[in-house]
C-alpha cells in the first residue's frame, strides 16, 4: 500500500507527497521506525521546491491519523541523500539499503528496505535537488512558515552546551509559541496528536530566512500558556523560530548536540517516549479493535517484485530479475499451507446466527481464510450510491466465527454493492504477505450497475502470487449464455496495478494460484423440478451432475478453461425457504441447483473437503467451503543470496556495449471497416537481436499520448532477453469518446507509432483503415435530417451535417424539415413497445455482445426488418444510443433548470415546455425512450427508481466538461426524470 496517501492527508493546499517509503532511523545503538515523504510544493512562477517530512507512524499508515509529524529537512543547494556502506559491515546485493542525509547542519542516517519502493523514493529525491546552477534562484522554503506557530507561549528549556540566551537555540530568535491549528484550517497538522510522538524538528541547509523547533509537551508541564483540558487531553504544542546567522564558513556549529558527532540536537525526555507502537488507535473503526491491517507494502527477501532495487544498476536491474525468476527453484522449496475458501449468497440478510458452523468445521485451524459474499444488501440504497452498513455487520460476524485456536490479520476487503471479499492470514504469516491489490468489475446493464459482476484480492505470499475471486454471475435458466460472457468480461477488465508503475498491469491468469468463488448462477437443465428432487432424496448426485450447465459449458471449454473442480458430494445449494431446508414453495418454485461454487487452478492444490452447510438458514442459498492444500514455494535466504550474487557474478562478465537493434514481423498495419463497439486486433512480433533491451511505444513530439484514442498497443513497453521474441496486439475500438469526430471527418483511421529502443533506435509503424458511419456517436438533431440510412449517405454529407450546429425554427435554413425523432431512436422504442411490454428485468439484464452489433448494423443500414434480437439487447442498444450522443436529449443549456425544478412537477412540465422552442423537434428530443419505459413499466411492473436511474444519467449530463455527476446532482437527475414516469404525460 502507498503509504503517501496518509502524507497527503496532513498536508496543506499546494502540497503534494509523490513518493514515502519506510524506514529506520539509525542513532547510534538507537533504531526508531520513521515514514520518509518526499513533499512538493508549486511555487506561483512555476518553479518548486521540495522537502523531506519525517513522521512517526503506526505498522500501517492507512490515513492522516496514523501518522505524527516529527520532522522537517528542507531539500536545499547542501542537500545530501547517498548510499553507503555500514562501517565493518560487507556489501550484499539484496539487504537493506543504508542511506545518508546531510545538510550544512545535521546528518542523519537511515535504512531502507531492499525493493522498487526504496529505488523509486531515492529516484525521485535526486531528481528533486536543486543543483548548483548559479543563474537558478536559491530556494526560500517560504512555504514551511505554515508549520510554525503564532501564539505566545512557554520559552523553550535551553540544552546543555548551548552558549545562547534563556528559551533559544543557537542562532535562533525566540518566537511566540502556540498550538497547530487543525488539517482542516489548512495548515497540514491535527490540532491533537496521540501521546509517544517525539519532538517535530525543522532544519535545512539553506533555510535563510526560517528555521523552526517545535516541541510536544507532556500535559501538565510548563507554565499555564498550555493548560489542561481535561483528563486525557492530547499534548499541545510549543515553537520557537527565527532567522538563520550564518558565519563565513556558511554554517553552525551543532556537534555539542550531536552524540558522536551525528544525531539531532532533541530533549532526550521527549525522544526517548518515542514509541510507535503505543499509539492510540484510530477512532470510530470498530474493524480495527478486531485486527490490525497487514502491511500491503511489506518487502521480503522473497518478493519477486523486489528483488532489486539499487538505484546504479540500472538495466542489470530487470536482467537480474529476469534470470532470478528462472531460478526460482534454486532458492525456493515448497511449502503447504492450509487455505479456507467460503462462499454465501445472503439475500440481503442481515448475519443472525453464528458462522463457525461454517467457518470452523474443521479440526485444524486454516493459514488463510477467502471468504465471499453475494447479494450482501439488496436495497436501492447500495445498488445506486453504494453505501450499505451490512458490510459492517457481516465483517464483524466473520470475524467473530473465524478458528478459535488462531490468531488472526485482516488482510484486505473489497466489495462492489453487494459483493464482498474478504482476506485473513494467521498473524505469524502477515509479514510474508505482501503486494496486496484489489479491483472490481461490474457486468450488469452496460457494465454499470454493480448487481453482477466481480471482485478480487491479489497477493503475494511467500514467493507465490495468488488472486482470489468472489463472482456473482447472471441470474435465470436460460441465461448461460450471459453468465458465460460476465465470466470473460471479469477474465478481460480485472487488472491490478503493480508497484512499479513502468510495469504492465496483472490480469487474474498472470498468477501461480487462482481461487474463484461465488454464486455462479448456473442451474441444472433438462429436467423438471420433481425429478431434480427425487434425484435428491436418492443422493444420486452424480446422475444430476450430468446436468449441470456449469459442467456442460466447462466441458465444451466456453469458460474455466483449465480450472478443476471438486466432487459434488453435498445436495445443490439454491434455494431454499428462508429459515428453513425446505425447498422453495413460492409461486416461481425454483428447481434446486448447485449455483454456489469453487474452483481452483495452479499447481501444487490438493483439496481436502468441499461441502455446503445446512445448519446455516439465515438465507435462501446454503453456504459453501472448501479448504485446500496449496503448495507455496518459501524462499531459503542463503541458497537467495548465494544464487543472486552467482547472477550477478556473470552479468560482470558480460559486454552491454552494442546497440540494442531488434526486427519487426510487420511495420504498416490496415484496419478495414471499422464499426461502432467493434474490436478490432492485429499483431507483429518483434524479434530481440543478441543485447537485452527495454522497449517502449513513445509520445510524438506535441502529442499527449503514443497513440490516439481509439487505438492501443498491447503490451506498450517491456524488455527483451537476448534472441527473444514478443507478440505485440494493436487493439482499435471506436466507442462513444471517438466516434463523434470520426463520424464527422474531423478524425480518420490514420496514426504513426514510435517504438522506441532504450539507447537504442526508433521504429515507426503506421496504421491506417476506414471507419463506417454510425448512428451511435452522431448528434441527434444530425440523425433528425437524416431520411436515409446513414450508411447510405456520401461521407460529405454525413460531414456537413454531422458538424451543423443545432437549427432552431426561424434561423432561415434551406435545409429540408427535419424528422420529429431520429428514425433509429424510432425503430428502437417502437420495437420495445411492441415485444417487450410484459418482459421481464427489462434495461436490467443485459444483452448479448453479438446482438447489439446486429442491432446496430440494422439501425445503420436501415434494415429493420431483419431485426432479430433479444428485448435485453435492444434495450441495451437503446441506452448505449443514449449514451454515445455528443450532447445529451436534454441539452446542456437546460440542465441547470431541470435539476433546480427536480421534485416540482409542475415546474418541470414548464421546463420540458420551454425546451420544445429551442430545438427542431416540437417535442424534447428523445422523450420517447422515456415514456415508452414509462408505458411499459405499467405493464410489466419494472421499478420506476431503477428506470430513473438508470435514464437520469443518460438524458441529463453536466455541461461543464461531460465530468461525472456529484451525488447529489445525481440524485437531482433521477427524481426529475422519475415524476415522467410516475405522471406520464
Amino acid at each position: 500500500m502507498d503509504q503517501s496517501v496518509a502524507i497527503q492527508e496532513t498536508l496543506a493546499e499546494g502540497e503534494y507527497c509523490p513518493q514515502a517509503v519506510q524506514g529506520v532511523l539509525c542513532e547510534g545503538d538507537s533504531r526508531q521506525s520513521r515514514l520518509l515523504g518526499l513533499v512538493r510544493y508549486r511555487l506561483e512562477h512555476g518553479s518548486q521546491e521540495h522537502a523531506l517530512f519525517l513522521y512517526t507512524h503506526r505498522r500501517m499508515a492507512i490515513t492522516g491519523d496514523d501518522v505524527s509529524l516529527d520532522q522537517i529537512v528542507p531539500v536545499s543547494r547542501d542537500f545530501t541523500l547517498e548510499e553507503v556502506s555500514p562501517d565493518g559491515e560487507l556489501y550484499i546485493l539484496g539487504s537493506d539499503v543504508t542511506v545518508q542525509l546531510d545538510t550544512a547542519e545535521l546528518s542523519l542516517v537511515f535504512q531502507l528496505p531492499f525493493g522498487s519502493q526504496t529505488r523509486m523514493f531515492l529516484h525521485e529525491v535526486a531528481r528533486a535537488c536543486p543543483g548548483f546552477d548559479p543563474a537558478t534562484r536559491d530556494p526560500e522554503f517560504l512555504w514551511l512558515s505554515r508549520y510554525r506557530c503564532a501564539e505566545p507561549e512557554l520559552e523553550l528549556p535551553t540544552p546543555s552546551g548551548c552558549n545562547s540566551a534563556p528559551g533559544t537555540w543557537p542562532g535562533y530568535a525566540t518566537i511566540g509559541g502556540g498550538r497547530y491549528p487543525s488539517r482542516k484550517e489548512r495548515w497540514g497538522l491535527e490540532e491533537t496528536r496521540p501521546q509517544g510522538a517525539g519532538s517535530v524538528l525543522f532544519w535545512g541547509g539553506a533555510m535563510e530566512k526560517a528555521g523552526f523547533r517545535l516541541m510536544e509537551r507532556a500535559h501538565g508541564a510548563g507554565s499555564s500558556g498550555g493548560g489542561a483540558r481535561g483528563a486525557g487531553s492530547s499534548r499541545e504544542m510549543s515553537a520557537a523560530a527565527g532567522s538563520r546567522e550564518c558565519d563565513s564558513a556558511g554554517g553552525s556549529n551543532f556537534d555539542g548536540l550531536r552524540p558522536n558527532g551525528k544525531g539531532l540536537p532533541v530533549d532526550q525526555s521527549s525522544r526517548g517516549q518515542d514509541k510507535p507502537e503505543s499509539l492510540q488507535p484510530r477512532q470510530n473503526k470498530s474493524k480495527s479493535e478486531i485486527t490490525s491491517m497487514v502491511r500491503s507494502s511489506t518487502i521480503t527477501v522473497s518478493d519477486k517484485a523486489h528483488i532489486l532495487s539499487m538505484q546504479k544498476f540500472g538495466l542489470r536491474d530487470t536482467i537480474v530479475k529476469s534470470h532470478l525468476v528462472q531460478k526460482e527453484e534454486d532458492y525456493t522449496y515448497i511449502q503447504n499451507f492450509r487455505f479456507f475458501v467460503g462462499t454465501y449468497n445472503v439475500n440481503g440478510q442481515s448475519p443472525k446466527e453464528c458462522l463457525r458452523p461454517w467457518l470452523s468445521d474443521g479440526v485444524q485451524a486454516p493459514d488463510v481464510y477467502c471468504v465471499g459474499f453475494q447479494e450482501l444488501d439488496l436495497s436501492k440504497e447500495a445498488f445506486f450510491f453504494h453505501d450499505t452498513p451490512k458490510e459492517e455487520e457481516w465483517f464483524k460476524a466473520v470475524s467473530e466465527g473465524l478458528h478459535p485456536d488462531a490468531k488472526y490479520a485482516k488482510v484486505k476487503l473489497i466489495r462492489l454493492v453487494g459483493i464482498m471479499l474478504l482476506l485473513y492470514v494467521k498473524q505469524e504469516h502477515a509479514a510474508y504477505v505482501s503486494e496486496v491489490e484489489a479491483e472490481t468489475v461490474g457486468t450488469g446493464i452496460m457494465g454499470r450497475m454493480g448487481n453482477k459482476g466481480g471482485v478480487a484480492i491479489r497477493f503475494q505470499f511467500h514467493n507465490t502470487s495468488i488472486c482470489v475471486v468472489n463472482s456473482h454471475l447472471a441470474a435465470h435458466i436460460e441465461e448461460y449464455e450471459r453468465r458465460n460472457q460476465d465470466y470473460k468480461d471479469i477474465c478481460s477488465r480485472m487488472q491490478f496495478c503493480q508497484l512499479d508503475p513502468s510495469r504492465p498491469p496483472l490480469t487474474i491468469s498472470k498468477h501461480d494460484v487462482i481461487l474463484w468463488l461465488g454464486d455462479l448462477n448456473y442451474r441444472i437443465e433438462e429436467l423438471d423440478v420433481e425429478k431434480v428432487k427425487k434425484l435428491i432424496e436418492e443422493k444420486d448426485f452424480q446422475t444430476l451432475y450430468a446436468y449441470d450447465q456449469l459442467k456442460i459449458q466447462v466441458a465444451a471449454k466456453t469458460v474455466f478453461e483449465g480450472f478443476t473442480e471438486g466432487e459434488l458430494t453435498f445436495q445443490p445449494t439454491y434455494k431454499y425457504d428462508t429459515g428453513s431446508d425446505d425447498w422453495d414453495t413460492s409461486e416461481k418454485c425454483r428447481a434446486p441447483a448447485w449455483c454456489d461454487r469453487i474452483l481452483w487452478k495452479g499447481k501444487n492444490i490438493t483439496q481436502l473437503s468441499y461441502q455446503s452447510h445446512m445448519a446455516l438458514k439465515t438465507s435462501d442459498h446454503k453456504p459453501v467451503s472448501s479448504v485446500f492444500n496449496i503448495g507455496v514455494r518459501v524462499v531459503n535466504d542463503e541458497l537467495y543470496r548465494k544464487t543472486l550474487e552467482e547472477i550477478v557474478r556473470s552479468l560482470d562478465k558480460m559486454e552491454n556495449a552494442n546497440i540494442p537493434s531488434v526486427s519487426l514481423s510487420k511495420r504498416e498495419f490496415c484496419f478495414q471497416n471499422v464499426k461502432y463497439m467493434q474490436l478490432k486486433v492485429e499483431s507483429f512480433t518483434i524479434h530481440n537481436g543478441q543485447v537485452p533491451c527495454h522497449f517502449e511505444f513513445i509520445n510524438k513530439p506535441d502529442e499527449e499520448s503514443y497513440c490516439k484514442q481509439w487505438l492501443n498497443a498491447n503490451p506498450s513497453r517491456g524488455f527483451l532477453l537476448p534472441d527473444s521474441d514478443i507478440e505485440i496486439e494493436l487493439e482499435l475500438f471506436v466507442n462513444k469518446t471517438t466516434a463523434t469526430k470520426l463520424n464527422s471527418g474531423e478524425d480518420k483511421i490514420e496514426d504513426i507509432l514510435v517504438l522506441h529502443l532504450d539507447r537504442g533506435k526508433d521504429y515507426f509503424l503506421s496504421v491506417s483503415g476506414n471507419y463506417l458511419p454510425s448512428c451511435f456517436g452522431s448528434p441527434i438533431h444530425t440523425l433528425c435530417y437524416m431520411r436515409e440510412p446513414i450508411l447510405d449517405l456520401p461521407l460529405e454529407t454525413i460531414s456537413e451535417l454531422t458538424l451543423m450546429p443545432i437549427q432552431t425554427g426561424d434561423d432561415g435554413s434551406q435545409l429540408e424539415s427535419p424528422m420529429e425523432i431520429p428514425k433509429e431512436l424510432w425503430m428502437m422504442v417502437d420495437y420495445l413497445y411492441r415485444n417487450a411490454v410484459q418482459q421481464e428485468d427489462l434495461f436490467q439484464q443485459p444483452g448479448l455482445r453479438s446482438e447489439f452489433e446486429h442491432v446496430r448494423d440494422c439501425l445503420d443500414t436501415g434494415m429493420i426488418d431483419n431485426l432479430s434480437a433479444s428485448n435485453h439487447s435492444v434495450a441495451e442498444a437503446l441506452l448505449l444510443f443514449l449514451e454515445s450522443l455528443p450532447e445529451p436529449v436534454i441539452c446542456y443549456s437546460a440542465y441547470h433548470n431541470c435539476l433546480e425544478c427536480s421534485g416540482n412537477y409542475t415546474a418541470s412540465k414548464q421546463v420540458r415546455g420551454s425546451t420544445e422552442q429551442h430545438v427542431v423537434s416540437p417535442r424534447p428530443r428523445g422523450a420517447e425512450g422515456t415514456e415508452t419505459a414509462g408505458k411499459i413499466q405499467q405493464k410489466n411492473h419494472l421499478d420506476e427508481n431503477i428506470l430513473a436511474s438508470i435514464f437520469g444519467s443518460l438524458l441529463l449530463r453536466n455541461p461543464a466538461g461531460h465530468q461525472k455527476l456529484d451525488m447529489t446532482e445525481k440524485k437531482k437527475a433521477q427524481e426529475f426524470i422519475h415524476q415522467f414516469l410516475c405522471n406520464p404525460l
